[in-house]
């Protein structure tokens, strides 16, 4: 996503501040911070499907040792629709960029 975002972009700071202004409320309304049930209902939609969730809890039970083997499965889900998407993109505007 950023690199995509880095070739159309014209200085290093807007990617940063465009990065910034998108992960910020992704980070806020996960689970890294708070517990998704002490969450209005309409946030836990949200927050359950938000792929920053699934990379915390992930992450917590590898830490921990009792990962949860569907959690980990979301993320390897994430990361292949992120490459798959952006990755053909990002070489689309590099190639036009060239």
């Amino acid at each position: 996503v950023w690199t995509a975002m880095g070739i159309t972009m014209q200085t290093p700071e807007s990617v940063m501040q465009t990065s910034m202004m998108l992960l910020f409320p992704l980070t806020f309304a996960s689970n890294v911070f708070v517990d998704p049930e002490t969450m209005p209902g309409w946030l836990q939609g949200f927050v359950n499907n938000n792929p920053l969730t699934h990379l915390t809890t992930a992450a917590r039970g590898l830490m921990h040792g009792d990962v949860d083997g569907v959690e980990v499965l979301w993320v390897f889900g994430w990361s292949a629709a992120f490459v798959a998407i952006f990755g053909p993109l990002t070489m689309k505007l590099y190639k036009a960029e060239r």
